[in-house]
Parts: structure tokens; sequence; C-alpha cells
């Protein structure tokens, strides 16, 4: 069988099932749907920006921009005979591991920050770090967005789920200001 995607043998959706005879694997062609879906990780925004500093104590923003094989909903088929099977990912959630031991769990893609939001934290997704990021490699938190998706797929009176993930990186450099007050 030829090798495709990620290392995963591709089922053929015609199968014989006896001499002579085939059948439609429905199973196979809502893999071939899936495949079709083409999920990519994360549009990571978040704020501070990547390429500046954020301080320790202040609200970091992180949300998902928008698009069908970011944030969903995607739809794609698959078709072998008469039989069409359809796929359609939802997003359920956003984990962003921050690089300091947290893990922020967000049901939604977040809210993109704007300037008027000032330094209020997030409505929806936030992180605040407590420590710099001095001690971390390279003096940058590393930060890993992963979008689980849920994926319902139909066709020939069968139907079905399926959960995967995809991820995206970046990284955010974290330090302290320190106020002297001088009489």
């Amino acid at each position: 069988m030829p090798q495709r995607g990620r290392g995963r043998a591709r089922r053929d959706p015609l199968v014989c099932d006896r001499p002579g005879r085939r059948r439609i694997d429905v199973q196979a062609l809502a893999q071939q749907a899936v495949e079709r879906l083409r999920l990519e990780g994360p549009d990571i925004g978040i704020v501070p920006r990547p390429d500046g500093k954020g301080l320790v104590g202040m609200p970091v923003w992180m949300w998902n921009r928008p698009g069908p094989t970011r944030t969903g909903p995607a739809t794609a088929s698959a078709s072998a005979g008469s039989v069409t099977v359809t796929a359609t990912a939802t997003v359920r959630t956003v984990v962003w591991s921050m690089g300091d031991g947290t893990t922020v769990t967000c049901t939604g893609p977040g809210t993109p920050y704007t300037p008027d939001r000032g330094k209020e934290m997030s409505p929806t997704c936030w992180h605040m770090y407590e420590r710099t990021s001095a001690q971390a490699p390279g003096g940058r938190y590393p930060v890993t967005a992963t979008t689980i998706w849920d994926i319902a797929w139909s066709g020939a009176g069968q139907t079905g789920t399926i959960t995967t993930t995809r991820q995206s990186t970046t990284g955010l450099a974290t330090g302290e200001l320190q106020v002297l007050n001088v009489p």
C-alpha cells in the first residue's frame, strides 16, 4: 500500500470481500475526507507580540486567528463508486502550553487584542507569567498552541467521529519592571 500523509498507510476504499465482488469501505472514505480537510495548527495571535517583551504580572492575550482550516468549520468529501462520505471539522478547544509549566484551555478561538483594551485581561483566553523568562531556553518561554478538532463524518447510512490535533509554536520573552522611589 502506498504511504501518504503522516506516515500512515492509506486504505483503499474499494476492497474485495469475496472473489469477483467489491464493496466500499466507508471508514476508509471517511479518512480520505478527513485528509482533504487540510486542517492546520492555530494561526497564533498573542500579545505581547513574539518580537516584543512582556512583563511579569501583566496579562498575555492569546487567540487563534479565524479561517476554515484553523478554526473551522471545515467540510470535505470523498467518493468511491456511488458512495460519498462528508466530514465536517469543528474546533473543540485550543490548549496553550505557556512554557512556564502552565496549561491554559480555551473553549473558543479567543479574543483578539486591541490597543483600547490597555492592560485589562482578555475576556476569553489569557495567562499571566509570575517569573521572567531569563532561565528559559534562549531567554524566551516556548509557547505551543494545540487545536483539538472534532470531525463528524457520514455517508452510506453510517456515521462516526474522529478527534485529531494540530499544533503551532511561538516564543515569548518576559521581563521584570522594577520601580525605585526616590524622595
